[in-house]
């Protein structure tokens, strides 16, 4: 245990609670004392304040940018009670210790989301705040610190259980959250400011994040795991509602991550879409004139793969998509909307998890991917690129039709989501066959082929649904072979992004297949 708490500085920004909380530390005799809003908040309430202004004896300057950075405040956080040096140096320039620091930061992140202009991000820049909180972290034997409404019962309980003291594991603990708090709080400025002067490999790189929940393991049972919101918000998964279902796993998380990116390709106003996903890769992939549409072309692609998987939509879930989707056992689903039909019948599947995220995320807005390796982190913008901003040239002899065209743009679409080594079967706006993640593109290309057999044979058909497909490759074909092993599959035209020593020795194979052959200039590798 530490001294009892007899003196709290409370400044705040979120004024969740304060009253409430104002009120406690007041009843247990605490001195309250505070600065502007928060200061008039609890007076209003009727509790006795003493204006900070008041201790330093200088009063608040520059619209508010100076009026904690002290020595009688920092000198009462930072003072270690036990050491006589701090003491006498408290008594000859007059400090009184000050025993609970109450701080909620300005409101950047909630300014840079809301689209606040520089300005406007700037003014929300806190320097006081963060300043007080690291002294009085730093400071945790002595100084408890709360940065959270959410922590304000936990400290009130121990210091009515205890005659107004708290306990040194709650401080190094609140301590911690209170370092976390302002390195994710100077992370998102650093970020920011980053993004504004188009500085991208910055000799420092700091990361962030606001706890979503915790998780009850990582990928597998024996790892923990927690989910965290960073950034400027994106719509997916870590913005969504949960409308229904179990709690979300590890896995759930990364998948349905993945099969919302996927689907988000492509434009509500012009095509309805589904995507089925599975251990991160598109198993199924379909646009039609509705979601039922599309959601059966994309699960005939690979029904087995199907079960236990993600889908995701791109329009508003209606009945007609979940009373086909409830026929199957599926983990989750994530729209940007539903209506009342929709929820009716999806209530009806109890475990079955809802996300509805209001919106889809823009496939070509700019941003950053992070990835952990030993001893460091890999950091990459992400891949925005589109094919339907890129010119598409014609290699072969033989140039593609209008439905191979637009067929080879959807193909190329779905494969920038599929692991590599990828290659992918489209035909008439929906995948046939999919070949993820191989070493060799040659054996993703006969995974694929084989997929396309095994959903025909699922319909009752001799000939696999690659007969008379398109064929889309992440990066370019090093060799022939995996080219004519497409052909042989029943591929009659080709998108690629060229760039290969043999580009010359594929197009020959590629003409003397007689198939058509597009390059994009643009690889789509995922790791």
């Amino acid at each position: 245990m530490s001294n009892p708490i007899r003196r709290a500085l409370i400044s705040v920004s979120d004024k969740t609670g304060l009253v409430e909380f104002g009120q406690k530390l007041a009843d247990a005799g605490v001195e309250l004392l505070s600065t502007g809003g928060t200061a008039k908040a609890l007076r209003d309430a009727g509790l006795k304040v003493t204006d900070v202004s008041e201790i330093t004896g200088f009063p608040e300057i520059m619209d508010g940018r100076v009026k904690t950075l002290h020595p009688m405040v920092h000198g009462g956080l930072l003072a270690i009670r036990s050491n006589k040096d701090h003491v006498a140096a408290m008594q000859q320039h007059n400090i009184t210790g000050i025993d609970l620091l109450v701080v909620n930061l300005y409101p950047f992140e909630a300014t840079l989301e809301a689209g606040g202009d520089y300005d406007q991000c700037i003014e929300n820049i806190d320097i006081g705040g963060p300043a007080m909180v690291r002294a009085a972290a730093k400071n945790h034997g002595d100084v408890t610190v709360i940065v959270d409404a959410a922590d304000y019962d936990r400290v009130a309980e121990e210091m009515s259980a205890n005659n107004g003291e708290t306990s040194f594991e709650l401080r190094r603990a609140l301590a911690a959250k209170a370092y976390a708090r302002t390195a994710a709080y100077d992370a998102a400025v650093s970020n920011w400011m980053l993004n504004e002067a188009d500085i991208k490999a910055a000799d420092y790189r700091a990361t962030g994040g606001t706890l979503l929940q915790k998780l009850r393991y990582g990928e597998n049972p024996h790892q923990w795991a927690a989910f965290y919101r960073s950034g400027k918000s994106r719509p997916g998964v870590a913005s969504a509602r949960q409308i229904q279902g179990k709690e979300l796993s590890y896995n759930n998380i990364n998948d349905t991550d993945a099969a919302f990116e996927c689907v988000a390709e492509f434009d509500p106003a012009l095509t309805a879409a589904c995507v089925i996903v599975k251990h991160a890769n598109p198993c199924g992939a379909a646009i039609g004139d509705s979601l039922v549409e599309a959601y059966k072309l994309a699960l005939r692609c690979d029904p087995v793969s199907a079960f236990g998987g993600i889908i995701a939509v791109n329009r508003t879930l209606d009945a007609d998509i979940a009373s086909e989707i409830v026929k199957v056992f599926t983990e989750v689903i994530i729209a940007p909307d539903a209506d009342d039909a929709a929820l009716e019948i999806i209530a009806s599947k109890k475990n079955l998890r809802l996300l509805l995220t209001g919106d889809l995320p823009d496939p070509r807005a700019p941003g950053i991917n992070m990835k952990t390796v030993s001893g460091g982190m890999l950091v990459q913008s992400r891949d925005n690129g589109n094919v339907d901003d890129v010119e598409l040239k014609v290699v072969t002899k033989k140039a593609p039709s209008e439905r191979e065209l637009a067929d080879l743009k959807f193909a190329f679409k779905i494969a920038k989501h599929v692991k590599s080594n990828t290659i992918l079967y489209v035909k008439d706006g929906a995948t046939v066959g999919v070949g993820a993640g191989q070493m060799s593109r040659v054996d993703s290309a006969r995974i694929a082929a084989s997929k396309s057999m095994d959903a025909a044979k699922n319909e009752g058909l001799d000939v696999a649904l690659a007969k008379g497909s398109v064929v889309a490759s992440d990066a370019f074909f090093p060799f022939a072979d995996g080219l004519l092993q497409a052909a042989e599959a029943g591929a009659t035209a080709v998108i690629q992004p060229g760039g290969s020593m043999r580009d010359d020795e594929v197009i020959k194979a590629a003409d003397e297949a007689g198939l058509a052959m597009v390059f994009t200039g643009m690889r789509h590798f995922r790791h």
